[in-house]
């Protein structure tokens, strides 16, 4: 076919599409109208592996850096991390802290529940030296602290812990009986309004604990939300709802907890998706169990019975003996992490299954 007849025939296509009113090409040009009007993570295929082009920093968890598609959490955004008691909210974010403490980045931590444990922290690799620390009063010190480490634009990371802890002034200095409806909702919309602008300006990660409240009289539907209003939903780029669903054990002793995390909101890559890890007592989240299950359900790691092996080496029979010798030699994780990336990415491209098969069991 002559490069004049090619030229044609698309010119005849193109033409089809428009008199359709439902062609691809309509479609296309609509989304990247809305792209150049409103950012690019504004509209998106929810199938399709496209994801915005963002710095991020990483979680400390493999799998949750795949699930959220970028690689981690995007800087220059807000992010809530919610979820019910003792499920690993804090941890998660101190995780964040020394992953940008690591890339050289300056942190600090909002301590609105007067309950940071230094001690902790540095277990979960947290140079607490280096950790700016604040415990406000009341809720508008606390975000007006906040407003000002955002627009210093020397701060990577800002952890906020918790919404349920900013506590209004008005509330404070009342009585018990008094009712405050509203305040706090109030309160957080006038901050957000203030910080969406400009934690993209300074690209600072804004990161927002949040506990869980059950809403009375709900007959249908999930009665389970979030206190502080509305505002912080909207404004969040990426909602994360973290649930411990089983433990972890070592014989009989209780050494852990297997999470898993649901990514309810993303603007910058496709919603939905789900990682599972393990957050182990003594040390936080266990990056090589992590690189391990996720390997496996990415057939990048094979296991028959209770033996693993990878590309045709036997790494070594027991899920923690397996661990242990990735945690000793990093080249053999990198080889693992990097293949299993690859993987992914294929899997996206296809859109099929995983090809290795389940998690290693938690008790």
């Amino acid at each position: 076919m002559t490069p004049a007849k090619k030229e044609e025939e698309k010119q005849k296509n193109k033409d089809e599409n428009k008199d359709r009113g439902s062609g691809n090409g309509e479609l296309d040009n609509l989304i990247s109208t809305l792209r150049d009007k409103f950012g690019e993570g504004a509209i998106m295929k929810l199938g399709e592996a496209r994801k915005v082009d963002v710095a991020v920093i990483p979680t400390g968890s493999f799998s949750l850096d795949l699930a959220l598609g970028v690689g981690g959490l995007p800087r220059g955004r807000i992010v809530e991390i919610y979820g019910p008691e003792s499920s690993g909210k804090t941890t998660l974010a101190l995780n964040v802290v020394a992953q940008a403490q690591k890339q050289g980045g300056k942190t600090a931590f909002i301590d609105a529940e007067h309950a940071m444990d230094p001690e902790y922290a540095a277990k979960l690799g947290v140079r607490v030296n280096d950790l700016l620390i604040s415990q406000p009063d009341n809720g508008e010190e606390a975000l007006n602290i906040l407003d000002s480490l955002v627009r210093s634009g020397i701060i990577s990371v800002i952890v906020v812990d918790s919404v349920a802890a900013l506590t209004p002034r008005a509330e404070l200095e009342g009585e018990m009986g008094d009712t405050h409806v509203g305040r706090q909702a109030r309160m957080m919309a006038q901050a957000l309004r203030k910080l969406t602008a400009i934690t993209n300006q300074t690209q600072t990660l804004v990161i927002f604990i949040n506990q869980l409240r059950m809403k009375i009289g709900v007959m249908f539907g999930n009665p389970e939300t979030t206190p502080g209003g509305m505002a912080l939903k909207f404004a969040a780029s990426v909602r994360l709802d973290i649930r411990r669903i089983a433990q972890v054990k070592k014989g009989e002793a209780v050494v852990g907890s297997r999470v898993k995390a649901k990514v309810v909101k993303n603007k910058v890559a496709p919603p939905f998706r789900i990682a599972e890890f393990d957050i182990m007592y003594n040390e936080g989240i266990s990056y090589e169990a992590d690189v391990l299950n996720a390997a496996v359900k990415y057939g990048t790691v094979s296991k028959s019975g209770a033996s693993y092996a990878f590309e045709g080496e036997r790494l070594g029979s027991g899920f923690e003996n397996v661990r242990l010798r990735l945690k000793e030699d990093k080249k053999l994780l990198h080889a693992i992490k990097a293949k299993t990336v690859h993987a992914v990415k294929e899997f996206e491209k296809t859109g099929g299954a995983p090809a290795g098969g389940e998690k290693e069991e938690a008790e």
